[in-house]
């Protein structure tokens, strides 16, 4: 039975406070006696936005390279997709990258 996994959230640096905000309101990042827990890393990310596709950041057609942000936080898998939806609704991106990932233990 897993009770928790990982969420890793990839964005441009500028909504990190915003999706901070997000995870809060649905208690993400809830570890014992410890509340608003995430950790955030630079990375360096790439794609290539289709045709019909209307990029955030890029063109259409063209390798976009650029920095990003990788957010990780834990979270009840009860309340997953509660929580991916939250981050959904206030990320920038027309399809965010958001990795579900189980989690064997936590906090050993």
């Amino acid at each position: 039975d897993i009770r928790y996994c990982k969420l890793e959230i990839f964005l441009p640096e500028s909504h990190l406070e915003a999706v901070r905000r997000a995870l809060e309101r649905v208690d993400a990042g809830h570890i014992g006696r410890y509340d608003r827990c995430l950790s955030y890393s630079p990375v360096t990310s790439c794609w290539r936005p289709l045709p019909g596709a209307e990029p955030y950041l890029g063109t259409p057609g063209e390798c976009y390279t650029g920095p990003e942000l990788k957010v990780e936080v834990t979270c009840p898998t009860e309340r997953v997709d509660r929580t991916v939806e939250a981050v959904k609704q206030i990320h920038p991106y027309e399809e965010p990258v958001i990795n579900v990932i189980p989690l064997y233990r936590v906090g050993l």
